[in-house]
C-alpha cells in the first residue's frame, strides 16, 4: 500500500494540511452527496411522508456518528500523544480499546431499540401517520450501525497512521455503493423506503469491513492489540475507555446536539407547519450534515498535527496549524453560504416536488439556514482545536453552548418574534452566540499570556 509518509514532528504544517486534508474533504464531499441522493431517491421515489419518516430516524444517525466521533477523535488525540513520544504499543492498546468500548455500546442501542421501536420512534417525534414508514427504516438500517460505527473511529486513526488516501477510498466506495444501491432499490425494484434503508446497511457494513481489513493487514504503525484477559487489565481498559469519551465528548455533544435541533425542529415544525413543514425542514436536515461534514473535516484534518506536536512541546507548530485551520474554516463557511443563498430553489427541487407545499417552504428557509455555515465552521475548528490539545472541560462547553444551551430556547422562542422565519434562524443564532463567546474568551486568554510574558 502506497503511504503518505506524514512526518507530523518536522514536514512544513502547510504541507501536512493539505495531505490531510483534501483526502478527507473529498470524502465528506461524496457523504454529502450520498445524502443529497438518498433524499432526492426517496423524496421523489416514495414521497415526502417517507422523507419525513427518514427524518424522524435521523437521531439515529446523530447517535451514531456521535459516539465514532467521540472514540475517534479521543482515541486519535490520545494515540497520537503516545506515538510522539515513541510509545507505538501504547497507542495499539488505546485503539483496541476504543473499538471495544463500541461493540458493548453498539450492541446494547441496537438490541434496545428492536425491543422498543414504536415508543422509541414516538420519543424522537413521530406522528401515527409516518409509524409505519419510520418503523420499517429503522428495522433494516439497525444491523448496519455496528459496522458505521467502525468506519467513523477508522476514519481518523487511519489518517493518523499516515494513509489518508486510503481513509478516502473507504468512506468513496461505501458512498458509491449506497447511491448505486439506492437507485435500484427505489425505481427498479420498488422496494420503497425498505430498499433504501437495506442500501445504507450494506454500504455501512462494507466500510466498516474495509477498516478493519486495512488494520489487520495493511497498516504502519496501528494494529489491534491483544489485550490481558486479567482484572487489572479491565481497571486499565474502563479508565481509557473514560479518558477517551471525556477527550471526544464535545465531537458527540456536535452530533447529539445535531439530533436534539433535528427532534426539537420536527417537534416545533410540526406544530406550526404541519407535515409538511418536517418535509422542509427534512431538507435543511439533509444539507446540514454537509456543513457539519465540511468543517469537520477540517477540525479532523488538523487534530493529528495539533496533538503530535502538543505531546512534542512544540506549541509554536500548534499555533501554526490552528492558523491555518481558521483560514480554511472561514473560506468553506463563506462557500456553503453562498451556496444555500443562491441555490435555494434547486436544492429544494432536489429533494421534493416544485408543485408541493413542503417545497414553498424549504425554498423560503435555506438561505436563513444557510446563514450559520461560516459561524458554524469556526465553531467547530476551535472546538476541535481545544479537543486536540486535551482541553476537556472548554471543549464540552463550547459545544453544549452551540448544540444545546442556545439552540433549544431559540427554537422554542424565536418564532414567537419573528414567526416562521424563527424556526429557520434558530440554529444560525446560537452559533453567532456562541463564535462570540468563544473569540472573546481566546481574545482575552491570548492577552493575559502576553502580559504574563512582558
Amino acid at each position: 500500500m502506497n503511504r503518505d509518509n506524514l512526518d507530523f514532528r518536522n514536514e512544513k504544517i502547510g504541507r501536512l494540511f493539505r495531505s490531510l486534508f483534501f483526502p478527507t474533504l473529498v470524502a465528506m464531499v461524496f457523504n454529502s452527496a450520498l445524502n443529497i441522493c438518498d433524499g432526492m431517491f426517496v423524496g421523489h421515489g416514495v414521497g415526502p411522508d417517507a422523507l419525513a419518516a427518514i427524518n424522524i430516524v435521523a437521531p439515529y444517525f446523530m447517535l451514531s456518528i456521535g459516539i465514532g466521533l467521540m472514540f475517534g477523535f479521543g482515541a486519535s488525540v490520545i494515540a497520537s500523544i503516545r506515538l510522539s513520544e515513541n510509545n507505538v504499543k501504547a497507542a495499539r492498546i488505546i485503539m483496541t480499546q476504543a473499538y471495544l468500548a463500541g461493540a458493548v455500546i453498539f450492541g446494547t442501542i441496537i438490541l434496545l431499540s428492536y425491543a422498543f421501536t414504536d415508543d422509541i420512534l414516538r420519543m424522537l417525534g413521530c406522528s401515527d401517520r409516518l409509524l409505519d414508514l419510520a418503523g420499517t427504516y429503522l428495522f433494516w438500517l439497525l444491523p448496519g450501525f455496528f459496522f458505521f460505527y467502525l468506519q467513523s473511529v477508522g476514519m481518523m486513526l487511519v489518517r493518523l497512521d499516515g494513509s489518508p488516501k486510503y481513509a478516502m477510498s473507504v468512506q468513496v466506495v461505501a458512498a458509491i455503493i449506497n447511491i448505486f444501491l439506492d437507485w435500484v432499490m427505489v425505481f427498479p425494484l420498488g422496494m420503497g423506503i425498505m430498499g433504501a434503508s437495506i442500501a445504507t446497511s450494506f454500504s455501512c457494513i462494507v466500510g466498516g469491513s474495509m477498516v478493519v481489513v486495512y488494520f489487520l493487514f495493511f497498516s504502519h504503525q496501528l494494529k489491534f492489540y491483544k489485550l490481558k484477559h486479567t482484572w487489572k487489565s479491565l481497571m486499565l481498559t474502563v479508565r481509557n475507555v473514560g479518558y477517551m469519551a471525556r477527550i471526544g465528548l464535545a465531537s458527540f455533544l456536535q452530533e447529539l446536539a445535531m439530533g436534539g435541533m433535528m427532534i426539537t425542529g420536527n417537534y416545533m415544525f410540526l406544530s406550526r407547519l404541519g407535515e409538511e413543514g418536517v418535509a422542509a425542514f427534512s431538507v435543511g436536515c439533509y444539507l446540514f450534515p454537509i456543513i457539519f461534514s465540511i468543517s469537520n473535516a477540517v477540525a479532523q484534518s488538523s487534530q493529528p498535527i495539533i496533538s503530535f506536536n502538543y505531546g512534542a512541546k512544540n506549541m509554536e507548530r500548534v499555533g501554526k496549524a490552528l492558523r491555518l485551520a481558521l483560514g480554511t474554516a472561514v473560506i468553506s463557511g463563506l462557500l456553503i453560504t453562498t451556496c444555500m443563498w443562491t441555490g435555494a430553489p434547486l436544492l429544494s427541487m432536489v429533494f421534493l416536488p416544485v408543485d408541493s407545499e413542503a417545497f414553498e417552504i424549504a425554498t423560503h428557509g435555506l438561505p436563513l439556514l444557510g446563514l450559520c455555515a461560516l459561524f458554524f465552521a469556526i465553531n467547530i475548528t476551535f472546538i476541535g482545536y481545544y479537543q486536540s490539545v486535551e482541553k476537556v472541560l472548554i471543549s464540552t462547553v463550547y459545544s453544549m453552548l452551540r448544540g444545546i444551551i442556545f439552540v433549544i430556547p431559540a427554537f422554542l422562542f424565536l418564532p414567537g418574534i419573528v414567526v416562521d422565519n424563527g424556526l429557520w434562524l434558530s440554529i444560525p443564532v446560537a452559533e453567532v452566540m456562541t463564535m462570540l463567546i468563544i473569540i472573546a474568551v481566546y481574545v482575552v486568554k491570548k492577552q493575559n499570556k502576553l502580559a504574563l510574558k512582558s
